[in-house]
């Protein structure tokens, strides 16, 4: 199969793989800039963020138009991550959801709730396998 043919259906019609480039460079743009979050990326992804970048637009093009191009294995890689820690999920959300609402108006709502789905599966593997009580409201 090629790897740019959707294997189902996109979750939105409006969603391009333009848009979600746009949304991924916007939003790690943001997340370079974080005083909180930015030095965290830093550490693990180095200086050269090009791979990176490409990997998201993989994830989600697979999660938003159903593409399979993503084939990586998200959680095991922030499991290894120790610096991660569960007040820092909701600065990324609001991070995304205010680039997903200036880069993906219409279908803002879609990508903010799957983030949230995301965001919500991650702390339950990362945190609650230490015993520890991910904050709530995500």
């Amino acid at each position: 199969m090629d790897s740019d043919s959707p294997t189902g259906k996109p979750v939105h019609d409006v969603i391009t793989e333009a848009m979600i480039h746009d949304l991924v460079h916007g939003f790690y743009g943001k997340i370079r800039n974080d005083a909180v979050l930015g030095p965290i990326f830093a550490g693990v992804i180095g200086e050269d963020w090009n791979p990176h970048l490409a990997k998201m637009c993989d994830f989600w093009s697979s999660v938003m138009l159903m593409t399979g191009r993503y084939d990586g294995r998200p959680m095991r890689a922030h499991l290894l991550q120790k610096t991660i820690r569960p007040e820092h999920f909701g600065r990324w959300l609001a991070l995304f959801e205010e680039t997903a609402r200036e880069v993906a108006a219409q279908a803002a709502p879609e990508f903010i709730s799957r983030a949230h789905m995301i965001a919500r599966g991650f702390q339950m593997g990362l945190y609650h396998r230490d015993g520890m009580i991910a904050p709530s409201g995500l």
